[in-house]
């Protein structure tokens, strides 16, 4: 029978379902789609076919579809079985190796329909290929990385690496997670990840934080201690990310931790190693002190001395003579306070806190020790810029700071030369800060410590602020003045500029961020309130220097107080276990036997809400460690006036709770 294949045959058969029909199948090239009679011979081809098999349909029409089929899959007859399944179930459908014409393989997804007639027997089969290789090979391909990413995070030992649903129960377990936290994996899936913290943490709700952290900003990052099966305890580096799939939907998160105990732990000593140099670089400062401190406290001795022995030969009706006598005194022994104090300082022996400081005072009280320190050969000019504004500063590390840097300058004048302080209100604006990212824009205090010395040359200049770098001989310096002058500024909220050329000298220049208060501190600084005793409050003195709580005694009657007194511990505590009221507990800190801190602590046992109130010259670590006062602990520095006594004593009784002071 002849075909009419002319361009109007092809319109005409177009017109009609069964011409649309075979259009839209010739019409597809990514399905094979043909068909079968009921023998399995092939009686139609379309171009995917084509395609896909390599054969023409001139080529195939007529030919067994076992054709496509491996010899493995012949052999156990499995065309046939397609047929069958087709006809008995309604449907064959099998993924498969299948052949093209070359020889060469390709995965398959194929489906056979059985095709019925009026009487309802198999007249033909419907067959659909599809060429799933490239997806396969994907598939290959995601399932190895998956299995070689589960091998490297089941190899990992060094850190914790593990999965959480959205309720922060554990999903999944590596060997890290084993070692670390001594969980084995069916001990741990499903339990939920707070039982690693410790119960401090869990009581503040710190994971659960972490999630809400991690699921709102993708990430939560931190260090703590964690806590192991066995109850142990390691410090811990964490990370907890958050995972999203395809469709950005949140289905739990990652969590990395890993122990670095030893880390922190070789930090620490590193600290403590620093502390240690910084003790002895403040030492030798002490020592150069030395000298020019007992010239000063002999000239203090002898106006104190002076001025008792003046009222001792005085009549009485010499008021006037007595008076000035002893103002004298008193000027001079508060002199000697303030050396004593700065000393102190400079030995890491009196509590360090920032505090409002004017800068301007600070460098005025320095005038004395830095002009002994210096020596002759050094002129010193101070350069106070008027209403200098307040800074918030450790004031007694500033002091070493400063103190540090006047020695370099005076070591860098080995002839003599002049060395200038200056004080200035300004302000770091965009340009500026451009330069260095770690600075903030805003309003600063300036102080700057300038000398007429050999200045450096720029390679030095590049260093100066590295730990242990320095220039001088042997025995001379640690190298660590400068970094440490850096650090403290900048954990101050500074920055730190240096500026030397060779033969012209240098200028080192400390910014401290304006402290903003209601009312800037004065020139003379706060007057202390003047306070007395409300009715029957009872003040309990132990203090093991007869003369101290001579004093002490003295001066809390006068103001309006009963005063109960002991010389140590031990007798205090006989006076706390008794029916006595008691107000304050006024105790020294060093004491023979137990000390204040002790002492405090029983007295507290004994009377849930006694106030307590340390004295002490020289405190060592009993009430402050790393520099700063314990939280809860209120302090009078010795020496104390009576005006500074009243005003810490009333300060202390009417606070509803204990409170840090100094």
């Amino acid at each position: 029978m002849a075909v009419d294949d002319s361009p109007g045959a092809r319109f005409t058969d177009a017109q009609t379902p069964d011409g649309r029909y075979r259009m839209l199948v010739e019409g597809i090239s990514d399905y094979a789609i043909y068909m079968l009679d009921p023998s399995g011979l092939v009686s139609s081809w379309n171009p995917g076919a084509e395609r896909f098999k390599g054969y023409t349909a001139d080529e195939i029409i007529g030919e067994h579809f076992s054709r496509f089929y491996t010899e493995e899959d012949r052999a156990i007859d499995l065309p046939a079985t397609a047929l069958r399944t087709a006809t008995e179930e309604g449907r064959f459908e099998r993924e498969g190796w299948r052949l093209r014409k070359d020889g060469s393989r390709f995965w398959a997804h194929v489906v056979i329909d059985p095709i019925r007639g009026p009487d309802g027997n198999v007249v033909a089969f419907a067959k659909i290929t599809r060429d799933l290789t490239e997806r396969r090979e994907a598939e290959r391909q995601l399932r190895e990385s998956q299995e070689q990413l589960r091998l490297l995070v089941q190899g990992v030992t060094d850190y914790a690496i593990y999965m959480l649903d959205l309720d922060g129960c554990v999903s999944s377990w590596n060997a890290g997670a084993q070692r670390i936290k001594g969980y084995t994996r069916d001990e741990i899936l499903g339990q939920h990840f707070s039982r690693f913290y410790t119960e401090e943490e869990r009581e503040a709700g710190v994971p659960q934080k972490g999630l809400e952290c991690a699921a709102a900003e993708g990430r939560w990052e931190t260090e703590g201690w964690r806590v192991r099966k066995d109850g142990s305890r390691f410090w811990a580096h964490v990370v907890v990310d958050a995972i999203r799939n395809d469709d950005g939907e949140h289905i739990g998160f990652a969590k990395v931790t890993r122990d670095v105990t030893e880390k922190k732990k070789s930090e620490e000593d590193l600290e403590a190693a620093r502390q240690a140099l910084f003790q002895t670089q403040k030492i030798e400062a002490v020592g150069q002190l030395t000298g020019g401190v007992a010239h000063d406290f002999n000239n203090l001795l002898t106006v104190i001395i002076g001025g008792l022995d003046t009222i001792g030969r005085s009549k009485p009706t010499d008021a006037a003579r007595m008076k000035r006598a002893l103002e004298m005194a008193k000027h001079a022994a508060e002199r000697a306070a303030g050396l004593t104090s700065r000393l102190l300082a400079f030995s890491r022996r009196q509590p360090l806190a920032p505090t409002p400081a004017n800068l301007n005072n600070l460098v005025r009280t320095m005038a004395d020790m830095l002009y002994r320190t210096l020596g002759e050969q050094i002129d010193l000019e101070s350069v106070l810029s008027p209403r200098i504004w307040t800074i918030e500063v450790d004031q007694n590390q500033l002091e070493s700071a400063l103190l540090n840097l006047a020695v370099n300058a005076r070591d860098a004048m080995p002839e003599g030369g002049k060395l200038t302080i200056e004080t200035e209100n300004t302000y770091l604006d965009e340009s500026y800060i451009a330069k260095d990212a770690e600075v903030r824009p805003g309003q600063y205090v300036a102080v700057s410590v300038s000398d007429t010395g050999s200045g450096m040359p720029a390679e030095t200049l590049a260093r100066v602020f590295e730990p242990f770098f320095t220039t001088k001989e042997v025995g001379r310096g640690t190298g660590l003045g400068l970094s440490m002058v850096y650090g403290f500024v900048k954990q101050s909220g500074g920055h730190v500029t240096i500026y030397s050329e060779e033969g012209q000298g240098t200028t080192v220049r400390l910014y401290f961020p304006r402290h903003y208060s209601e009312q800037e501190e004065s020139a003379d600084g706060p007057e202390e309130a003047f306070a007395q005793a409300s009715e029957e409050e009872v003040v309990l003195v132990v203090e093991d220097n007869p003369d101290v709580r001579a004093f002490s005694v003295m001066c809390l009657s006068e103001l309006g107080y009963d005063v109960l007194q002991a010389s140590d511990a031990e007798r205090a505590l006989v006076i706390l276990r008794s029916d006595q009221k008691i107000d304050l507990l006024f105790t020294d800190v060093v004491l023979p036997g137990q000390t204040g801190r002790v002492l405090a602590e029983e007295a507290r046992q004994l009377r849930p809400s006694l106030k307590v109130l340390f004295t002490t010259g020289y405190s060592r670590n009993a009430i402050v460690h790393h520099g700063r006062l314990d939280a809860g602990v209120n302090l009078l520095q010795k020496p104390f006036t009576f005006d500074q006594l009243a005003a810490r004593v009333r300060e202390v009784i009417d606070e509803p709770t204990a409170g840090p002071r100094s």
